[in-house]
C-alpha cells in the first residue's frame, strides 16, 4: 500500500493568520483512495527548509503533496525548493507561459513580469495546467516516488487534486484496498471514562480505534483497511457493535449526525415542544435548537444574568407563556478562576437541576454548557 505525506507551505499558516484547510481536504481524499497518510507538516516560506522537509518526507513515503508557494512573488519558493530537493534546475516551459497569458486575457488583463516566474518548474517535472487559476502545478517523478505540488488557494487546489493529482496517483500507485472511517459521537461521559471501558480496542491494529475529546462530548473514530468497501464496513460494524454494547446511551450519533439533531429527535419521539431561556451563552443554544423546524416554540436571550435561585421560576414562566411541554433554562456566570453553570430542565417527567463549576479554559465554557443542555434534552 502506497504511503503519503502532506506539506502545506506558507508563513501565514505558521503565524496563525490562515487556517490550513487544504491538508484536511487532501487527507480525506487520500483516505478514500486507500493511501496511508504518515504525516502532515507546515513550513514557512523558506526554500531551504521546504527542500529539507521534502527530502525527509521522501525517505518515509512514496507520495509527497505540497500546497502553496506557487504564486508569482518572491516569497513563493516552492518551485525553487522542489528543484533544490531533487537536485535539478528550474527551466522555463513556454506552454505554461502561454496558458498563463491566455488566462489573463480571458479576464481582459495582461500578466506582469513576475507572473513569468510561474512558468518555471523543476527540470524533468510534469507540468499541470491550472484551469481555475494562474499558478500552474507540477509533478516530479522518481522511480519509486512522486512530489506533487499544488497551489495553496483552496478552490484551485481542490480542482487540481480532483482532476490531476488523484487520477495520477490512482494510475501510478494502484491500490489493492481502501481505508474507511466511521465516527461515533458520545455525550455525558468523559474521555478518561471511555478510555477505561474500551482501552483494549484502542490497541488494535486493524481496525484502529481512537478518541478525540471536545468540550462536552467525545468522538470515537473507527478506521478499517480492507480490500473493498463491503469488507471495510463489516470490520467497522463488528467494532461498532462492541462499542455500543459497552457505552450504551452515551453514543448519540454517527459521522455527520449532531447532538442538536439527537435532542430534537427525542422531543419529536415524545411529541413534545420546547421553550428555552439562556444567559451567558451568546444565543448559541437557541440557535442550535432552531436549526430544524418543529419542537422549539421559543427562545429568549436574557439581557442581564438572573440570580441562580430564580432560574427555575423564570424557566417555568417562559415555558407557560409559550405553552411548551418542556422548559429549559441555562445560565453561565463568568469568573476569573472558574465559570459557574446552572441548568434547569422541566418536563412532564419532573425536573432536573444541574449546577457545577467549569474549570476548563473560559472560552470553552459556553460550548460545554450548550452540549450539556442538548444532552439532557436528548435523554428525555
Amino acid at each position: 500500500m502506497a504511503t503519503a505525506e502532506i506539506i502545506t507551505i506558507g508563513t501565514e499558516i505558521l503565524l496563525g493568520e490562515l487556517v490550513d484547510t487544504n491538508a484536511q481536504f487532501i487527507a480525506r481524499q487520500l483516505r478514500d483512495l486507500g493511501i496511508d497518510l504518515y504525516r502532515k507538516t507546515s513550513i514557512g516560506d523558506n526554500k531551504q527548509r521546504i527542500a529539507q522537509a521534502i527530502q525527509q518526507a521522501l525517505e518515509r513515503s512514496n507520495i509527497v503533496i505540497t500546497t502553496g508557494g506557487l504564486g508569482p512573488t518572491v516569497d513563493d519558493p516552492t518551485r525553487e525548493a522542489v528543484a533544490l530537493a531533487m537536485g535539478v534546475q528550474l527551466v522555463f516551459f513556454p506552454e505554461l507561459w502561454s496558458q498563463i497569458e491566455a488566462r489573463f486575457l480571458r479576464f481582459g488583463r495582461q500578466p506582469t513580469d513576475n507572473n513569468r516566474r510561474q512558468a518555471y518548474i523543476p527540470e524533468g517535472a510534469i507540468p499541470i495546467e491550472n484551469q481555475v487559476g494562474t499558478a500552474p502545478a507540477f509533478i516530479f517523478e522518481t522511480p519509486d516516488h512522486a512530489v506533487i505540488s499544488l497551489p495553496g488557494v483552496p478552490r484551485e487546489m481542490e480542482y487540481l487534486m480532483e482532476h490531476a493529482a488523484l487520477p495520477y496517483i490512482h494510475q501510478r500507485f494502484p491500490q489493492t484496498g481502501i481505508i474507511k472511517a466511521r465516527i461515533l459521537h458520545t455525550a455525558g461521559v468523559g474521555e478518561s471514562q471511555i478510555d477505561d471501558l474500551i482501552s483494549d480496542l484502542e490497541t488494535m491494529s486493524n481496525p484502529t480505534v481512537g478518541l478525540a475529546a471536545h468540550s462536552g462530548q467525545v468522538d470515537i473514530r473507527i478506521t478499517a483497511k480492507a480490500a473493498n468497501l463491503d469488507d471495510a464496513n463489516q470490520m467497522i460494524q463488528v467494532i461498532e457493535n462492541q462499542l455500543r454494547s459497552r457505552l450504551g446511551n452515551w453514543i448519540y450519533g454517527v459521522d455527520s449526525e449532531t447532538l442538536e439533531h439527537a435532542a430534537l429527535q427525542s422531543l419529536r419521539s415524545h411529541q413534545w415542544t420546547l421553550a428555552v431561556i439562556e444567559s451567558g451563552l451568546g444565543g448559541e443554544l437557541i440557535r442550535k435548537l432552531a436549526s430544524e423546524e418543529g419542537p422549539l416554540l421559543g427562545g429568549e436571550l436574557l439581557s442581564t444574568p438572573p440570580e441562580p435561585g430564580s432560574l427555575k421560576n423564570l424557566t417555568r414562566e417562559y415555558q407557560l407563556s409559550r405553552a411548551a411541554d418542556v422548559g429549559l433554562g441555562v445560565m453561565l456566570i463568568p469568573g476569573k478562576e472558574k465559570q459557574d453553570v446552572h441548568i434547569i430542565l422541566l418536563s412532564q417527567d419532573g425536573e432536573q437541576q444541574y449546577s457545577r463549576p467549569f474549570g476548563g479554559p473560559p472560552q470553552l465554557a459556553p460550548r460545554w454548557a450548550v452540549n450539556h443542555c442538548l444532552d439532557l434534552v436528548r435523554q428525555l
